[in-house]
């Protein structure tokens, strides 16, 4: 039987769902983690038991080369051969990539060259795609940006005002993220909304640990909060989101940081983390869940208020700019888990004719409006291997 793998990779790590074709049904999934540094382990769930091993994983190279042995050892493959496509998640294809490409030695290096907009993940990504190419030769291998989805956009949207010429040199303009999800998403909530995709005005809120919020027009991206990189935007679980610059330089003076330090100081200790004091973790913020007191629960209910708050900015911006709302959706651990945040944010929305649904809502139902609101509210699972898969196939042209 064919398979195609989906491969997601993070800074030291990469999670992987193997797809059997054309049925599209996973029938693994795992992760190597903390490669190239100590206390590495590989995980694979099969027929939905979880196996999990402490192994040394020094490299790419050797997470791939164990992710084949196990596949084998499962009895998921029997030749690597049936493998005949992988996918990549990139997270930084620039101006460069415009959609999912097959890769080859050139568009590789191409994908190295554009680290300086994502160093963290595209230099990990790129490794890992080479491993493959060198353990897996002639296997077709598509990348699949982030990025793509968020090409639609107009220089109106994506363009800051800074001098012009710091985007013909440098490429300074907004690129996104999320993009492999919205893009999901979107077609998904055509689908429940029973009408074409084109046709549609839609908003789609991807809150995770990392957040942002699109405006999904004509069936592409029309605008999203997401920035340079994946910090501007919305409050995130560690990340700043939007904040005056001139905010920045002053807090860099008075605590004698340099650009790195405050770079680190907007990802990992601000967002909720950094205004509750208390965690990152929208669950350990909730009332509901937590028995939060006094100061405590004073700077946690604030921390949640900022994040309602910033999408729901973002929401009603980008209403305007399109003129009208036909469906907002909600995906991500916090969009898909958090009734609490949806309430808020279609409540915000009762003015244009959303008809929120408490009962469905508190219950993570798909439609979370009422059957006569003129904005439809909906859940939406996020599947970015899903896609990532259907995008081996197309750009591959596999049969």
């Amino acid at each position: 039987m064919k398979k195609i793998l989906a491969i997601n990779s993070g800074s030291s790590s990469f999670k992987f769902k193997l797809f059997t074709f054309p049925d599209e049904k996973v029938i693994s999934e795992g992760m190597a983690d903390r490669v190239g540094l100590n206390g590495s382990t590989f995980t694979i769930k099969v027929k939905g038991e979880k196996h999990q091993e402490k192994v040394d994983i020094p490299d790419s190279e050797t997470a791939v080369t164990i992710l084949l042995e196990n596949l084998k050892k499962y009895d998921l493959i029997d030749d690597p051969k049936e493998i005949i496509g992988i996918g990549h998640r990139i997270v930084a294809g620039g101006e460069e990539f415009k959609d999912s490409t097959l890769i080859d030695e050139k568009s590789l290096q191409k994908i190295y060259d554009l680290k300086q907009y994502a160093p963290l993940h595209n230099t990990a990504e790129a490794d890992v795609i080479k491993a493959f190419m060198k353990v897996l030769p002639g296997v077709s291998e598509v990348a699949v940006f982030d990025t793509s989805f968020h090409q639609t956009l107009d220089p109106v949207h994506y363009l800051y005002s800074l001098p012009y010429k710091y985007y013909e040199k440098y490429g300074a303009r907004k690129y996104g993220a999320h993009g492999t999800s919205v893009r999901y998403v979107s077609q998904k909530a055509a689908e429940i909304m029973k009408r074409d995709l084109k046709d549609l005005k839609l908003i789609v809120c991807h809150l995770g640990s990392g957040a942002s919020v699109t405006a999904v027009k004509d069936g592409k991206s029309f605008d999203t909060s997401m920035g340079f990189s994946p910090m501007a935007g919305i409050t995130m679980s560690s990340r700043s989101g939007d904040v005056d610059p001139s905010l920045l330089a002053f807090v860099m003076k008075k605590e004698n940081l340099d650009a790195d330090q405050m770079l680190k100081v907007l990802n990992n200790e601000s967002g909720l983390l950094g205004i509750s004091g208390i965690s990152p973790d929208m669950r350990d913020l909730r009332g509901d869940m937590t028995k939060l007191e006094g100061e405590k629960k004073k700077r946690a209910d604030l921390a949640r208020n900022i994040f309602i708050n910033r999408i729901i900015r973002y929401v009603g911006a980008y209403t305007l700019e399109m003129r009208g709302l036909d469906g907002i959706a909600f995906t991500a651990g916090v969009g898909e888990h958090d009734f609490g945040v949806r309430e808020h944010v279609m409540d915000s929305l009762e003015l244009l004719g959303l008809k929120p649904d408490s009962a469905a809502n508190k219950e993570n139902a798909t439609i979370i409006t009422k059957p006569d609101s003129t904005i439809v509210g909906m859940v939406i699972p996020t599947n970015e291997e899903l896609m990532i898969e259907r995008d081996v196939v197309r750009v591959a042209g596999l049969k």
